[in-house]
């Protein structure tokens, strides 16, 4: 019990706690249709953007073919016909996530497996995500699906594509799943079961910014890096003092990494929407300055308060070679 408690992932608002799934009505079309043949494709890859649901999906679906009694079991994370393959805790005190789904992990799946299902029906197993998978574990899964024991629903929950064994994606039944409109993703914000609710206007803010994510929505509402992007949205006028404004966000060195990264990706999207939208090849080159920078602070953890000012210093120049 101790562990679980101490697990990273275990927040009140985790997708296996959700009641309602938001948004991806024609995807659940397809895979009710599916499961109510009889003859159910056995492996599904959800696909699309982090945070967009996919995992929320899964359980959803989980909780269907289970039956109507499973909802507690499955949120409490203790239904005997479910396995979720994800990254396992180090040993560590205090525990955190390993770097990847090991073979280790994938070992656990193989022996969910082989034993029978505690009601006689079907038995589910949610991999969250398949991003995660390292080439062994990778492997071990794709044997599975290729040798599919009888009544197994597979789940993978895959963000990038790329990143994923081109033979196990090629074996799966794809779900492309897009991200929430900002409505929804607002809605999905406003039901979280948060320890402290946010003011309704840094909800607004986080699910416009977010880009159809409720996962990023939830990162950006109390974040300095969201802040800073809307300091440097709202800047009446460029200039040293509107520029120093923004970055002082990160007026410490120690300020926390991914805070910069949060500002940093919103700046990069900002960044290439305003190209495009102006066809601005100036602002193209900035965006590309922006993204090499990004690299080299990451990598060294430079001061972010006077990378914050570069960086706003590139954007300057651009906007206004026009």
């Amino acid at each position: 019990m101790a562990d679980a408690i101490e697990d990273p992932r275990e927040v009140p608002w985790h997708p296996r706690h959700a009641k309602k799934l938001v948004g991806h009505a024609s995807e659940v079309l397809k895979f009710n249709s599916a499961i109510a043949s009889g003859r159910p494709h056995h492996a599904w890859m959800l696909l699309g953007p982090r945070g967009i649901g996919k995992a929320t999906f899964a359980y959803h679906m989980a909780k269907q073919i289970l039956g109507s009694r499973s909802e507690a079991w499955v949120a409490a994370g203790a239904h005997p016909d479910l396995f979720v393959l994800q990254r396992s805790l180090t040993d560590t005190k205090p525990h955190k996530l390993r770097g990847e789904i090991s073979v280790g992990d994938a070992r656990g799946l193989v022996g969910f497996l082989t034993r029978t299902s505690a009601s006689g029906g079907w038995r589910c197993v949610i991999v969250d995500s398949c991003d995660e998978l390292n080439t062994e574990s990778a492997n071990a899964i794709l044997k599975l699906v290729e040798e599919p024991p009888a009544k197994v629903i597979m789940m993978l929950v895959c963000h990038q594509q790329g990143r994923t064994l081109r033979t196990l994606r090629s074996r799966c039944q794809k779900l492309l799943m897009a991200p929430l409109s900002e409505a929804d993703t607002l809605s999905v914000l406003r039901h979280l079961p948060l320890i402290e609710a946010p003011p309704e206007s840094a909800l607004a803010s986080a699910a416009h910014l977010s880009s159809g994510s409720p996962g990023r929505a939830l990162e950006l509402v109390s974040s300095a890096g969201a802040k800073a992007f809307e300091s440097f949205v709202q800047m009446s006028r460029s200039g040293v003092s509107s520029h120093l404004k923004v970055a002082s966000h990160f007026s410490a060195r120690a300020a926390a990494a991914g805070d910069y990264q949060i500002f940093l990706d919103l700046l990069l999207n900002w960044t290439a929407q305003q190209a495009k939208l102006h066809s601005s090849r100036a602002l193209a080159e900035a965006h590309s300055q922006l993204l090499s920078r990004a690299r080299i602070v990451e990598g060294y953890n430079l001061d972010r308060r006077n990378q914050t000012l570069d960086a706003l210093a590139i954007v300057d120049d651009a906007l206004k070679a026009g």
